[in-house]
């Protein structure tokens, strides 16, 4: 076991863990750490804790030290000037009429570097863009170029739930997210209603995900056979997947009807493969370009 603490660096940020040492640190604290990208001031999220050897990412960081007054000035200082150099940026790639969109400034604590976080359509041909900016900002100039669902985790927005998106608010990261996952929902396949703000289906498809495909192993499938609690076999007309009800078309005294009845009340053969989604090329295509096939 190894004794670690969680800190992020940016809201709803990936958590790392750093070897706390005889601080006393507790949750909420600034800390001031050694990253890959140079020192870092951070936020703990994670108190200190002991965690499987595994789980670390070898070798593991140091706490510096924790945070001054004089430190978090310091990052107040630098939230100002990445405003200023989000302005500045946007101001050269109008200049050198880049077909791209800035989305975030970053400065590392110790000033080290800018990041400049964009997207773009396809790759684009900076060098030109990255020589005026070092030449303005004196110190080292990254772009990285990021996909639709980071953008939006960065600027955040509304879903059409009206709660705040679920990327911007505690999403650490993204969950690969299928079309199968509202289909085993009984969801519409309608592009306007499975997609978030990003375009690509919403992230909160993945939340359910395991509580339906367990409820569905108690239901038979639309058009299956079962058998009533009264000795008449009919077909499923429809299922209520969270209720776990079933409309059943029955034959009673020569003539058809439709009756509810609780799952665990029918006769039926368990469900062995997936229902197959019904769509035509072009709704498929169209679907299929919501999935994230980036790796989110």
């Amino acid at each position: 076991m190894t004794r670690v603490i969680g800190v992020r660096f940016r809201n709803v940020g990936k958590i790392y863990y750093f070897d706390p040492k005889d601080f006393d640190i507790q949750t909420g604290d600034h800390v001031i750490v050694e990253t890959a990208r140079g020192m870092e001031y951070g936020f703990v999220v994670l108190a200190p804790r002991e965690v499987e050897d595994e789980k670390v990412i070898q070798p593991l960081k140091e706490v510096l030290r924790v945070a001054t007054p004089k430190d978090d000035e310091k990052e107040e200082e630098n939230r100002r000037k990445e405003k200023e150099a989000f302005v500045i940026c946007q101001q050269k790639i109008r200049e050198h009429e880049l077909e791209m969109k800035l989305i975030d400034a970053e400065y590392t604590f110790d000033n080290n570097k800018v990041l400049f976080y964009f997207t773009a359509d396809g790759r684009i041909d900076f060098r030109a863009l990255v020589k005026d900016l070092a030449a303005i900002f004196k110190t080292r100039i990254e772009l990285r170029q990021i996909g639709v669902r980071d953008e939006t985790k960065i600027l955040g927005g509304i879903g059409i739930c009206g709660r705040a998106l679920c990327c911007h608010t505690y999403l650490s990261e993204f969950a690969p997210v299928s079309i199968k996952m509202a289909k085993e929902q009984n969801l519409s396949l309608n592009q306007t209603k499975i997609s978030g703000v990003c375009g690509r289906l919403m992230c909160c498809l993945k939340n359910e995900q395991e509580t339906y495909e367990e409820l569905n192993k108690k239901l038979p499938g639309v058009g299956d056979q079962v058998t009533t609690p009264e000795g008449l076999t009919g077909h499923v007309h429809s299922v209520s997947v969270l209720r776990q009800c079933v409309k059943v078309v029955v034959e009673a005294n020569d003539e058809k009807e439709i009756r509810d009845y609780k799952a665990d009340e029918l006769k039926f053969r368990p469900r062995k493969k997936k229902d197959k989604i019904k769509l035509t090329a072009k709704e498929l295509k169209e679907l299929e370009a919501l999935e994230d096939k980036e790796g989110h």
